[in-house]
């Protein structure tokens, strides 16, 4: 009688441990989701899958060519009411506030370049670089077609950006202001002693002052 309780007792601790096993896979890497694939969206509220990433890495992008393509578009076509420095402004914003909306989904790349950056100093996989490319181009080209449904866009109108100066300088100043923006990414983002918090208020702001500075 004791014997068969002890095998009872056994089993079932047994199926507790399997359990908590396959509990704390799911959380920690999120491979066995839906059997290790992660191109599903995830039941368990812990797991983020690569769906959801790609959908908010659209969503992001969607918002930033929308609000700040958007703004230089409303500073146009009303004479300048916006201003340049609310333009800068504009841009700076709504990155920061994409990046705290989406980044603890998705990472908040919005921009091939980022994407690439993470690849190469390995804190992104490789085989989703093409996946999170594609979702930006296609949030960036819904943020467009948005804007062209919603204002009246004539043959003269132009609303894109041409240098100032030479093109030699202009690309060399593009090539500083680059260097920024990924030069504060890679800081804030993959350095374990920055503060993780602060990390959208910082990109914003560089995004701001590039703006400024060679816009």
């Amino acid at each position: 009688m004791s014997s068969h309780g002890e095998e009872i007792e056994e089993e079932e601790q047994i199926s507790r441990t399997e359990k908590g096993i396959g509990s704390r896979t799911e959380k920690g890497t999120g491979k066995n989701c839906h059997g290790g694939i992660e191109t599903v969206i995830c039941t368990s509220p812990s797991i983020v899958c690569l769906t959801q990433k790609l959908i908010a890495e659209m969503i992001g992008t969607y918002f930033v060519v929308f609000s700040g393509c958007g703004v230089v578009v409303v500073n146009v076509l009303y004479g300048g009411t916006v201003t340049f420095p609310g333009v800068c402004v504009t841009w700076g914003l709504i990155v920061m506030v994409m990046i705290y909306s989406t980044g603890h989904i998705s990472g908040a790349h919005f921009n091939p370049a980022v994407t690439f950056t993470f690849a190469i100093f390995r804190r992104f996989p490789w085989y989703q670089v093409p996946l999170y490319i594609g979702a930006q181009l296609a949030g960036s080209l819904l943020g467009s077609l948005t804007l062209r449904l919603m204002f009246k866009v004539t043959p003269q109108a132009y609303f894109g950006t041409t240098p100032a100066d030479s093109a030699v300088r202009a690309l060399v100043a593009e090539i500083i202001i680059s260097f920024l923006l990924m030069f504060v990414i890679s800081g804030v983002s993959t350095d374990s002693r920055a503060v993780g918090e602060l990390a959208g208020i910082a990109v914003g702001m560089t995004i701001m002052l590039n703006v400024f500075v060679a816009g």
